[in-house]
């Protein structure tokens, strides 16, 4: 399995607006994904005050490279988001059980 972790930096004025069409543009893109076992968000904390996040899990590689394509290394913004977007970053993981021996 492949945890992708997607942050994005909003601008405050922009918080309330963005949050809506979030959930209905960029969320469901990804639900409606072949391979995705799970998405989950964050929202911003005093800590990261105009930091969102989506963490997804995938079942492999390829469910992965199929939703963001040859470009799987970047950020997917679904049209009409990108104004919302003032800087954003893409993690990726492989997911392991701490017990499993190398």
């Amino acid at each position: 399995m492949i945890t992708r972790i997607f942050r994005v930096r909003v601008p405050t004025p922009l918080h309330c607006e963005f949050e809506l069409k979030f959930a209905s543009i960029s969320v469901d893109a990804v639900k409606s994904q072949p391979g995705l076992i799970s998405v989950s968000i964050g929202r911003p904390t005093q800590w990261t005050p105009e930091e969102y996040a989506m963490m997804t899990t995938w079942e492999n590689e390829q469910s992965l490279c199929e939703f963001a394509g040859d470009h799987w290394n970047q950020a997917v913004i679904p049209l009409g988001m990108e104004k919302f977007v003032s800087e954003c970053w893409i993690h990726h993981y492989e997911n392991y059980d701490i017990g499993e021996k190398n």
